[in-house]
């Protein structure tokens, strides 16, 4: 992985509210990622987060944060990274709890993560596409959520 950068250029409002009309794409921490980094698929991304299409978990957000941390980021860095984010994080509560921990039986065998969980569990609840790099998403068929891969089998990072 290469070091994470600050968001590509982007209009942005630390108020950023996405449209109720149109579809919504929840980011997994490997989407978000894949566009800090410049990764193969970081195009896809962009285009969501530019159409103003683009949600996060606040638990997927920590995930980015912690390889962020990872990787030498001072807190205050990290700080000026979540303002810059021109994306709404939406709030990790009891109803995503809730939904999360019912997705455990199903993808347990795939070996998702409870991170996984929740951004699968917030796509459910907003009628979204969860937005991922994980190849063990494809084969969710018993969840009813829709899942895109950002990079075809050609651009595997």
């Amino acid at each position: 992985m290469t070091s994470i950068n600050t968001p590509p250029t982007t209009p942005s409002a630390p108020s950023f509210q996405v449209d109720e009309g149109s579809h919504l794409f929840v980011l997994d921490a490997s989407a978000l990622l894949a566009y800090l980094n410049g990764e193969p698929g970081a195009e896809r991304v962009r285009q969501c987060i530019e159409q103003g299409k683009a949600i996060m978990c606040s638990v997927n957000l920590a995930e980015v944060l912690s390889k962020c941390a990872d990787q030498g980021m001072s807190s205050a860095n990290q700080a000026a990274l979540c303002a810059a984010l021109p994306l709404e994080i939406s709030a990790f509560d009891s109803r995503l709890a809730l939904a999360s921990a019912a997705l455990r039986s199903i993808t347990r065998s795939q070996g998702l993560s409870l991170g996984d969980r929740c951004c699968l569990a917030l796509a459910q609840s907003r009628s979204a596409t969860a937005l991922t790099a994980d190849r063990a998403w494809s084969r969710l068929v018993q969840a009813d959520i829709d899942v895109e891969q950002i990079r075809p089998d050609s651009q595997r990072a």
